[in-house]
């Protein structure tokens, strides 16, 4: 069945689990929940729990390689959104950002220039901001829009 439409979830750190399950339901497309430990899911049909090995990025390997055009790839790994959408799926952050071959590159290199600064720094300089109701709202949009484009392209 590696026509069907597919979901894949980085979720070891994914606030926006339910949403997903939520969304999936509605449109009748499965969800693979990939993790390196075991997470509680729905027992549902359309859900599935794929724990890989505890190996370094162990999990991205897993979604790069079930990744293709018939996916949508949620994640907050700027790499692994890279390798999602060299193997064409569409990927979502879970604010509900699209990234792109336009956005990607420009990503990989903040994300290369803040790893240098904090790595010179003796404090901390924080993290992204806190997961806000409107970045959840924004990603079921977001998520919603991206599975009836995928639809429609059959």
């Amino acid at each position: 069945m590696t026509n069907a439409i597919q979901i894949l979830v980085d979720a070891d750190a994914c606030p926006v689990k339910d949403e997903i399950y939520r969304v999936a339901w509605r449109h009748e497309v499965a969800v693979k929940v990939v993790s390196n430990s075991r997470l509680r899911v729905p027992d549902h049909s359309l859900i599935e729990r794929v724990v890989v090995s505890d190996g370094f990025d162990a999990a991205d390997d897993w979604i790069a390689e079930a990744a293709n055009d018939r996916s949508i790839v949620v994640t907050a790994d700027i790499l692994l959104a890279d390798r999602a959408l060299k193997a064409g799926a569409s990927v979502l952050g879970p604010n509900g950002k699209p990234f792109t071959m336009a956005s990607i590159g420009p990503a990989i290199a903040t994300r290369a220039i803040m790893a240098d600064l904090r790595s010179g720094m003796s404090e901390g300089m924080g993290g992204p901001p806190p997961f806000s109701k409107a970045d959840r709202s924004q990603f079921l949009q977001a998520l919603d829009g991206a599975l009836v484009r995928i639809k429609r392209q059959t």
